[in-house]
């Protein structure tokens, strides 16, 4: 896959890997923010269940669960890989199959940890595919993603 089919980012988190990962999987509640075109407010839980075919959820203030991805394969500390199933315009995608991938490794940098994040196979959502990887990539995307990770990370608590 070219860089001009994927979104790919490499952060350093201020936490050791086994820290950093677990942040990213078990604490997604200090970081996440709802990719959901509706109101967001009152977003009450969010989680990833760290197995192969687990969901990636969430649960709205109404008690609405939505689904937003799907475990593809795990290696704690060192890997996640998901399913997107978020569509362009916000909504769901049931399939696990026609949605984006989503890789995640973790790199032990010393004390701290490399993150490198690939977001690619957009044309699993069709026509808009391309447009798609083109609003992953602004700042409203994963950068705004990467940068509410990086400020959990920075959280005293998890050290």
């Amino acid at each position: 896959m070219t860089d001009d089919q994927e979104c790919r980012f490499d952060v350093l988190l201020n936490l050791p890997r086994d820290r950093a990962f677990s942040l990213f999987v078990d604490k997604l509640e200090l970081w996440w923010r709802s990719p959901f075109h509706e109101q967001r407010e009152g977003q009450v839980d969010a989680g990833i269940e760290p197995c192969v075919g687990g969901s990636c959820y969430e649960i709205d203030g109404n008690g609405r669960q939505r689904i937003w991805g799907t475990v593809l394969s795990i290696e704690p500390p060192i890997y996640i890989r998901l399913a997107w199933q978020i569509s362009q315009d916000g909504e769901e995608v049931a399939d696990p199959l026609t949605a984006s991938r989503v890789m995640v490794n973790f790199r032990e940098a010393g004390e701290q940890t490399r993150l490198e994040i690939v977001h690619n196979e957009f044309l699993r959502h069709g026509e808009k595919g391309t447009e798609y990887l083109e609003k992953m990539r602004r700042q409203d995307g994963w950068p705004t993603i990467i940068q509410n990770l990086k400020a959990a990370a920075a959280n005293p608590v998890l050290r």
